[in-house]
This record gives C-alpha cells, structure tokens and sequence, in this order.
C-alpha cells in the first residue's frame, strides 16, 4: 500500500508541479505526519523531492525529473505506444519520430493494428484534408470562413472560432463558436462544402458542455421516442446504427428498435432510406408523414 501512495505522490507532483503536505494528505487520506515521511523515503530512494517553507512553498520535485523507464509495466508500455499510435493517424504529415524513441526507449515494437481514413467512399481523400485543416487551426487557434448546408437545405458562409473535433454516431462533428449567430454551435464535417483558414486569431475559452435550445446546425428539434421494427434480414443495418441496448430481438426474429430522435425532414427522409423493410409501431402519426412523402416521391416519377 505504502509502495502504491509513494509513486502516485511522485505521478501528482509530475502532474500538479507542487504541492503542499495537508494537500496531499487530503489527496491520499493519510495524516500530514505520513506525508512527511513518505517524502522522507522517497528521498531516501534517490528521489529528487524536497520540501520548502513560506507563503509560496510546499513540495516540488527537481526540474527536468522523468520517471525511469522501468516503473512502467509492459501492458502500460504497450498502451503509450498503442495511444501514440492512434493520435499519429490523425496527423497527416506522417510524424512519428515521438513512437519510434519511445519504441526503442521501451525495447518494443508498436503493433500496428490501427488504420484510419477520415475520407468517405469515392472521395478521394478530400475529407481527410478538410480534417487535416480544421485540426490545425484548432490547435493555432485561427478563424475559419465556412460555407454551410445545414439540415434544411440552407447554404450560409460562417465565421467560426473552432474548439474541438468531436465523433459522434458515426459521423465527425466540429464544436465552435459562431460569429454571425454570436453563439456556439455544432456543424458536421461532412456539411461543410468549403473553408478557408484565415490570418484572424481568437482567445479559446471552455466549450459549454450542454448546449442550450436549438445550437446545433445537425437536427436542432426535440427528440422523441420512436419505436421501429426491422426483419430479420436488416440486423447489419440495425447494429451499424443502434447500440445494441436500444435493440430487442422478437419470438420471429425481427428487431423492435426504441431510441430518441428528432422528429423533422431529417428524420423523414432517414426512414425512407430503409424502404419497406422498417415499421412504424410510435408516433403512430408519423406513418402518414412518411407515406406522405413517399407518395410524393412515387408521383415525381410517375408523371
């Protein structure tokens, strides 16, 4: 236990830079007198700790100290190198100088397990640029000019102040903060038709956690509950689509779906790409919207 709390005070320290000892008491939920004896005996192990007093002391490690190699564990070795491995796929310049020391330092190879392409099919690589882009002026923090096509057909040009890439359902989301709606927003990769980094920076503050009202530029209504039924035969579609505790398997075989979804054109449209192989069982009403649209459908094909 006492071996366990030693290194964890040194990984605290590395973390925080300092510390006082009623701090790490609290921390670790020992007395202060064992703090101070844990600082003692790292000490005593060869570890560069020391203890200062006054408004501004505390406990610090000595600068440009690293943990030795060996207190890593092969299984923790393995998840470093697996972890660089998956953030050097986001980076298409092909840098991985970082994996290859750390390969070496830790006398073991990356498996090479992971491919990632950000591009859809028949796309050619563009989207992979258009994330290679927006990562960039994410991290240099430089405005974006966007056009838009927003769930309703709409096509704006934004200014926006990127924060962060978020994947969600599939699909690749940019969180940013929208200079003409003056507000944050949500836009989807795939929707931006075209962008341009521009020379204008910004001051990067926290993205709300929980958007407020309609500010997303994805479907921004309320989410309904709405129960489907697919055969059998559509379970490749069902699992690409639902998670699995939204899915319920019948007597028959067929899965019962029941999961929280925007009621719009979105949703309309996403219905009819099943054809006849989904049930409505709730809303009921939402039947007659989609057979409403398919009739339209079916007569703009007809005439």
């Amino acid at each position: 236990m006492q071996e366990s709390r030693l290194f964890k005070i040194v990984y605290y320290l590395l973390d925080k830079g300092q510390a006082t000892a009623p701090e790490l008491a609290e921390k670790f939920e020992v007395s202060v007198r064992t703090i101070y004896r844990d600082i003692d005996a790292l000490s005593g192990a060869g570890i560069p700790i020391y203890a200062e007093a006054g408004r501004n002391g505390g406990i610090h490690l000595m600068n440009d100290f690293v943990l030795d190699k060996a207190v890593l564990s092969e299984e923790e070795k393995q998840e470093i190198l697996t972890a660089l491995q998956s953030i050097n796929y986001t980076n298409n310049h092909g840098n991985n100088q970082t994996l290859q020391k750390l390969s070496a330092i830790f006398h073991m190879s990356s498996q090479n397990w992971l491919e990632v392409d950000f591009s859809r099919w028949g796309n050619h690589g563009t989207d992979n640029e258009k994330f290679e882009m927006l990562k960039s002026a994410i991290i240099y923090q430089k405005c974006v000019k966007i056009n838009y096509a927003n769930s309703y057909g709409v096509i704006s040009e934004r200014i926006v102040q990127p924060f962060k890439m978020s994947y969600k359902s599939m699909s690749w989301y940019l969180k940013a903060y929208c200079t003409k709606k003056q507000d944050y927003r949500i836009f989807k990769l795939t929707r931006i038709i075209d962008f341009e980094i521009l020379t204008d920076g910004f001051c990067k503050s926290s993205f709300p956690e929980v958007l407020s009202g309609d500010q997303t530029e994805t479907p921004g209504q309320a989410c309904n509950t709405i129960v489907l039924r697919f055969p059998k035969n559509m379970s490749y579609r069902v699992y690409d689509e639902f998670d699995k505790t939204r899915v319920s398997e019948n007597e028959n075989g067929d899965l019962t779906v029941s999961v929280q979804m925007p009621e719009d054109e979105w949703l309309t449209g996403y219905l009819l790409s099943f054809g006849t192989q989904v049930d409505i069982i709730e809303p009921v009403y939402l039947r007659d919207i989609v057979a409403g649209q398919a009739k339209k459908i079916y007569e703009k094909y007809t005439l």
